[in-house]
């Protein structure tokens, strides 16, 4: 980290680099190809990590805190997170002590002893609440996030569901993810079990405005290696590697932010409480999912279509349906084999349908768009890195007509959300035609009957640019061969060429007695942050209709 970069954390006050990081590097120095994964250390820097039992509460409840830091004495502060952030518990100074990291704590847990017992007061208001950890000089050693439900589900409410199961798939804190780490004997390191009981990972649950998103801010303007800029800068900052792209911090919390200062009511529950409780969503009238929501269980999507199927409306301003996932041990560890659930997953042979793979390998054979009208490995990635880094990044529109599009003034053939960069950085769609220039789903990926395609764009599973720029891709075209190995029978050149080609759709249909509206895209989120008219009207519209307002 350089002065500047120091001196900035400062003025946040905050401690940089608050981890150990393990880093193993491939190539010439590049951000982007090396491994570091968040791991305590009790000679680092001054910090502290935390982490509860339970991702949600009722009112009332009693949240258990468990804490190790590096520094003897601490304060925590607990607020409720949103467009006005609300103090509801602080402490004095408190002893804390450094705790070691059991072996495989990414699968097995941190094992600490408790901390603190907070009683969540009977009135306290749902929302996402911070635990805010300081030292003695009033620097930030660290956060830590839990959901607060409702007492009693309220009529004018959406209820917004957090992606959990893929902020805790991203989250490396104590060496792995399903990405990448320190796990024995997978590629890259990737642990395909992960336990709840550990902290996030630093950036997930709190980061500064500059930080930045996934999506490069500006358009790549002559060829050359590709940038991550995200990722240079959590390698700079001491930040998790891919705090971008899964988190309440990037996704979540901006829709919060910004549907509360509408005038929104939100509730919120966590994908736990969705696959726990088949009830979970009974009594709103539109459920909610922003951001980045890529890894489901088959209960958390059956409870989604049963509410849809009874009348339910869904938004869903997100992207990257892709992988089943299990929960064991009481939803305390997440299962995902991913890529090589077909030889490593244990119920392949004995319960193909639960393999965790991917939604549309004919082994599972229940595609993402029967439950919200596009899949993931029809889309995926959109100005990342060398995957389209000249992609305009906005949507194109086909159905002006269309109700969502009401009072915007756009019309056939135009572009909304790319000043905001809201198309990528992974998008979801269909199989496609066009018929007398617009755009209609060919039925052949489980897209349901009188799904109009509204708007959309295009996005690659290959990174591509010259051979010389070729050491600073991360991904290749990895994703490319995966689709063409469970969607196609050979592995032809043709073939990955085909796979490698993708696209990211506005969709709405009508499924039972409700409806839902999908803007495909985990950047969405961005344009209402950057406040982008059409981006704000068109969530409004939906928004609306669906609470019933309009």
């Amino acid at each position: 980290m350089n002065s500047t970069d120091l001196k900035n954390a400062a003025a946040r006050g905050e401690r940089p680099g608050a981890s150990v990081t393990v880093s193993q590097t491939s190539g010439p120095r590049q951000a982007a190809r090396e491994t570091w994964v968040e791991v305590p250390s009790e000679s680092g820097p001054a910090a502290a990590w935390c982490y509860s039992d339970r991702r949600s509460y009722n009112p009332g409840g009693s949240v258990c805190l468990y804490l190790s830091s590096n520094c003897p004495q601490v304060r925590l502060r607990i607020y409720r997170d949103g467009a006005i952030a609300r103090t509801l518990h602080e402490t004095d100074s408190l002893e804390a002590l450094f705790h070691p990291l059991p072996e495989r704590a990414y699968e097995h847990g941190c094992q600490w002893p408790v901390f603190m017992r907070w009683s969540i007061p009977t009135d306290a208001e749902p929302g996402g609440y911070v635990v805010e950890v300081r030292d003695s000089a009033d620097s930030v050693l660290g956060h830590h996030l839990f959901i607060v439900k409702t007492a009693h589900k309220r009529a004018d409410a959406l209820v917004l569901v957090a992606a959990t199961s893929t902020w805790a798939a991203y989250n490396d804190w104590g060496g792995a993810n399903h990405y990448f780490g320190l796990h024995p004997g997978t590629p890259r390191g990737r642990a395909p079990l992960l336990s709840a009981q550990r902290p996030w990972a630093r950036g997930q649950v709190w980061l500064p405005e500059d930080a930045p998103r996934s999506v490069n801010a500006t358009r790549q303007r002559q060829p050359g290696p590709a940038r991550y800029e995200f990722i240079e800068w959590a390698s700079l900052n001491g930040y998790a590697k891919y705090y971008a792209l899964a988190g309440w911090a990037s996704y979540e919390r901006p829709f919060v932010v910004w549907a509360e200062q509408q005038g929104y009511t939100v509730d919120i529950l966590t994908q736990d409480d969705l696959h726990h409780d088949p009830h979970a969503l009974e009594g709103y009238t539109c459920a909610v999912f922003a951001g980045h929501d890529e890894y489901w269980t088959w209960e958390m999507r059956d409870h989604v279509d049963a509410f849809v199927e009874g009348g339910g409306k869904v938004a869903r301003f997100a992207g990257n349906f892709m992988w089943q996932i299990r929960l064991e041990d009481e939803g305390q560890r997440q299962v995902a084999y991913k890529y090589d659930a077909g030889a490593l997953d244990p119920v392949a042979a004995t319960d193909p349908p639960r393999l965790t793979g991917a939604w549309e390998d004919p082994r599972v054979n229940h595609p993402g768009a029967r439950t919200f009208g596009v899949n993931a490995l029809r889309g995926i990635y959109v100005g990342f890195g060398a995957m389209a880094p000249r992609n305009p990044r906005g949507y194109t529109v086909f159905r002006p007509q269309h109700w969502a599009f009401m009072g915007t003034g756009l019309g056939y053939a135009d572009m909304f959300g790319d000043e905001a960069n809201i198309f990528g950085y992974e998008v979801d769609g269909l199989e496609y035609t066009f018929v007398d220039g617009l755009p209609e789903p060919l039925g052949t990926d489980g897209a349901p009957r009188g799904l109009q395609i509204l708007a959309m764009g295009w996005a690659t599973n290959a990174e591509h640019g010259r051979s010389e720029d070729a050491y600073s891709f991360m991904l290749g075209d990895g994703d490319a061969r995966f689709r063409a190995s469970i969607l196609a029978p050979g592995l032809s050149e043709a073939s990955i060429d085909l796979h490698s080609r993708g696209a990211g759709m506005v969709v709405h249909f009508h499924k039972g007695r409700g409806e839902v509206f999908t803007a495909a895209t985990c950047e969405w989120v961005h344009g209402l942050m950057q406040a982008d008219i059409y981006t704000v009207m068109i969530t409004k519209n939906v928004l609306d209709r669906f609470l019933r307002k309009t």
